[in-house]
């Protein structure tokens, strides 16, 4: 796909992280970039920065996600990109002893339910809802190209840490289901990738002490550092651009495999 000002584009999670270093790349390109997240604030004064429009949504709310898309095809037509980074994180084990008690107690279901909720079930809700628009417009150049969508899974789909079953649960389910989904939607022409990012300096990670952090970077093997949102954000222009790229999951982590903690 060639990225110009006939393009445009819905990033979840734009506010802030690597939604906000991909729509500030998108934007460099001449795209039409539309920011989906919570934090109005945040949203809006990014969105003016780089010249594209914020629209408040709840990925899991399906209303929410057809009202939102319908007021950002409003202002920049239908999109041809789409990528979700809207996410959370949590860290609780399968189950835990408590310490003053000796009782054990399960992992609870609401805060697993609600990661899936947000990490998998968001990212379907956008992708059926976005996808049967990019169905119905006619193809970009010869291949027949309609559309692109992008996911964001996490190395932990593959080699989740102690605590990380909410996470890598979810993740795990972006992963798998990314090869289906394009098989899917390629008669439409419209290609489906997802990238699994290993440490990256987000607001997730941007909390811990600089200790904790050298100690992160240290695990990597190279670059012995925390991943730049800027360089996730150019795999995701880069896989806009390169038609070939279909049904990939890619990971993009410095050749880390994550220990067990």
């Amino acid at each position: 796909m060639e990225l110009n000002n006939s393009i445009a584009a819905v990033v979840t999670g734009g506010a802030s992280g690597l939604g906000a270093a991909t729509a500030k790349a998108l934007a460099a390109k001449g795209v039409k970039v539309s920011l989906f997240d919570l934090n109005e604030e945040l949203g809006k004064k990014h969105a003016a920065d780089i010249g594209g429009a914020f629209f408040k949504c709840d990925v899991t709310n399906e209303q929410n996600v057809v009202d939102a898309l319908a007021a950002a095809r409003k202002a920049h037509g239908q999109e041809r990109i789409l990528v979700n980074c809207a996410g959370i994180g949590v860290a609780k084990r399968i189950s835990r002893r408590v310490k003053e008690t000796g009782a054990i107690e399960p992992h609870d279901l609401a805060t697993f339910t609600k990661v899936i909720q947000i990490n998998l079930i968001g990212t379907f809700l956008m992708i059926s809802k976005s996808c049967i628009g990019m169905q119905a417009v006619e193809p970009l150049n010869k291949d027949g190209e309609r559309g692109v969508i992008i996911c964001t899974a996490s190395v932990a789909a593959q080699d989740g840490q102690i605590g990380q079953v909410a996470y890598s649960a979810s993740k795990g389910g972006v992963a798998s289901m990314t090869l289906p989904i394009a098989r899917d939607l390629s008669k439409d022409g419209i290609r489906v990738n997802s990238i699994l990012p290993g440490l990256f300096l987000t607001p997730m990670f941007a909390g811990l002490s600089e200790e904790a952090q050298r100690s992160l970077a240290a695990s990597v093997p190279f670059p012995a550092r925390l991943g730049s949102p800027t360089e996730y954000a150019q795999l995701a222009v880069q896989i806009c651009e390169n038609i070939m790229l279909n049904g990939e999951c890619i990971r993009l982590d410095g050749a880390l495999r994550m220990a067990p903690r």
